[in-house]
């Protein structure tokens, strides 16, 4: 019985040091948008009131998490867009080199519950190469989904994203089925996280969480 006892006290502390060596998750502070050793923007302005603000103006915008080097995990996090044509595109940029070379996942929040464009309300790049446009002109309904549960155009909602290189899904609003499955463009398995806004839109952020797996 003591040489089992010994067993499992030596054994116990590097098999918890293993799972946690699998699994690190972090809620960053979002109350610091405004300090830059903690956060960078690029084409926008951002406050915080609870939540993130970041304002709408021509070409796409970037708040980065300064020193973030996510691999393979999930990232959740709460968007909110509006339900307005063509001005409204939320969502989250992840394996970022710098301010032009990433893949995102990104929302089309107006065409949510439109019958007639709900199948471009979920949409995958990987830029610079791999712009929305060119993705759905050569590879028409592959990197772009309706999504389901459906939100409220104008309201939250959830977003989770599970990325195992090259493999990253979508699942909105807890369900367990994936609005959105695709295979990476990119070679880049690696890089910083930050909130995205595309041309002339704004945005809302909330509930930041990314849980980095080694496995």
């Amino acid at each position: 019985m003591k040489k089992t006892s010994l067993l499992v006290y030596f054994l116990l502390p590097g098999m918890l040091a293993s799972v946690f060596a699998q699994q690190l998750e972090v809620i960053p502070d979002l109350s610091k948008v405004k300090e830059s050793g903690t956060w960078a923007i690029y084409n926008r302005e951002a406050t915080y009131d609870g939540e993130v603000h970041i304002n709408g103006k021509p070409g796409d915008g970037l708040l980065r998490l300064t020193g973030s080097n996510f691999m393979n995990g999930q990232i959740e996090l709460d968007i909110k867009g509006k339900d307005e044509q063509g001005m409204s595109f939320v969502g989250l940029a992840f394996h970022g080199l710098n301010d032009s070379t990433y893949d995102a996942i990104y929302f089309r929040p107006f065409n949510f519950k439109s019958p007639q464009r709900d199948g471009h309300s979920v949409q995958y790049i990987a830029h610079p190469l791999h712009t929305w446009n060119k993705l759905r002109d050569e590879h028409p309904g592959v990197y772009e989904n309706k999504v389901s549960p459906v939100p409220e155009p104008s309201g939250w909602f959830h977003a989770s994203i599970v990325v195992k290189y090259p493999v990253v899904e979508v699942f909105i609003n807890n369900s367990n089925k994936p609005s959105l499955t695709i295979n990476q463009l990119s070679n880049q398995k690696a890089g910083w996280v930050g909130f995205w806004v595309g041309n002339n839109s704004e945005g809302y952020f909330k509930n930041l969480k990314i849980i980095t797996k080694n496995n």
